[in-house]
């Protein structure tokens, strides 16, 4: 054979001197084929350097057998989590995952969607960037039917469905739980109010302090990427507040743990002087002395959840239509960093 010719079913075909219709079932594993002469195509097929013509398969049965996925950030424990959940449901289905990430830039996020279309996926599955303001880049999506579901981070859309937990509830709670403590200046360490779960947090820490008799002090709110350099950013900001807080609610373990560190350095003592409760339930929360209170929610699950949907509106089994959002389960986590001691 040429070394640069493409290999067919045909020269197969040739080299074991059957016809291209056996070749064709037997690579298919097609039950009128004896299991002798599937595994003799089999080994022929890598023995000569077939490859299957994914491209001119996916134009006859219009499937690519493939799934786009756009996240903010691979470096997430979160995101990972996610990932790993979404890549085993979808390959014990016959799926691929194509993945990208859009680092948090909504022009970056543009683009991995403009690619994912003209991949042909079947369908896609997001988590929004941080600044991403609308969703125009994912129509070309929704006008030829093909499923689109948000994960995490969400826009409420008619013809797509949103993968959550009640991430106003979840913060309510941990503010309540903060309250409870004894603690009265309540920071929040917030995100993009773009964004559904940053947004929905900082409702529920304010209405917690609402029904506490507490009154929100826009001093006390510092908005960033909740990244670790935003951590430590916040720290400094506390240490030159007049009136610092008594205790921290981050939206992020990262952005709280930094903050943390940041803190301490400066001697500082949590939760004495300053008592500390994250978002997320990352490694990290375990790792910091002490322990970091947490909101507890499974981005394996979240993965799952969202692929297995996406995959049962393929295969004609539901309707992305009539269920626009799914709600999934979090938990408070308490740990030292949110408990007052006596001095």
């Amino acid at each position: 054979m040429s070394q640069g010719k493409e290999i067919t079913i045909y020269d197969i075909a040739s080299y074991l001197n059957i016809s291209a219709t056996t070749v064709s079932r037997g690579l298919k594993d097609h039950p009128t084929i004896n299991k002798h002469t599937r595994k003799k195509i089999a080994e022929a097929a890598r023995e000569l350097g077939y490859r299957s013509n994914t491209f001119a398969s996916s134009l006859r049965t219009k499937k690519t057998l493939t799934i786009g996925v756009i996240v903010p950030r691979l470096n997430s424990h979160f995101m990972s989590a996610a990932l790993a959940g979404m890549e085993a449901v979808a390959t014990q289905n016959g799926y691929n995952l194509i993945i990208t990430q859009s680092l948090e830039s909504s022009a970056k996020e543009i683009i991995n969607a403009q690619t994912m279309f003209n991949k042909r996926v079947d369908g896609l599955v997001v988590s929004l960037a941080y600044d991403t303001e609308n969703i125009r880049h994912f129509e070309p999506f929704l006008k030829k039917d093909i499923p689109v579901i948000f994960f995490d981070r969400t826009y409420t859309h008619k013809d797509s469905t949103s993968i959550v937990i009640d991430n106003y509830k979840a913060a309510y709670n941990i503010t309540k739980h903060l309250i409870e403590q004894g603690f009265r200046r309540i920071m929040h360490l917030g995100g993009s109010m773009l964004r559904n779960v940053y947004a929905d947090r900082l409702r529920g820490y304010r209405d917690a302090l609402k029904e506490a008799g507490l009154v929100h002090d826009d001093t006390l709110l510092y908005v960033s990427k909740l990244t670790e350099e935003a951590g430590n950013e916040a720290a400094k900001h506390i240490l030159q507040m007049t009136q610092r807080p008594d205790a921290v609610f981050s939206a992020s373990d990262t952005c709280a743990v930094y903050c943390m560190i940041g803190l301490k350095e400066a001697g500082i003592k949590i939760p004495a002087d300053i008592a500390f409760a994250g978002f997320n339930n990352d490694p990290i929360s375990k790792v910091i002395d002490p322990n970091l209170t947490t909101v507890n929610y499974s981005g394996y699950h979240v993965g799952e959840t969202a692929v297995s949907c996406l995959i049962d509106h393929l295969k004609g089994k539901s309707n992305l239509k009539t269920t626009n959002t799914i709600v999934l389960r979090s938990d408070l986590i308490i740990r030292e960093s949110s408990l007052k001691i006596s001095l």
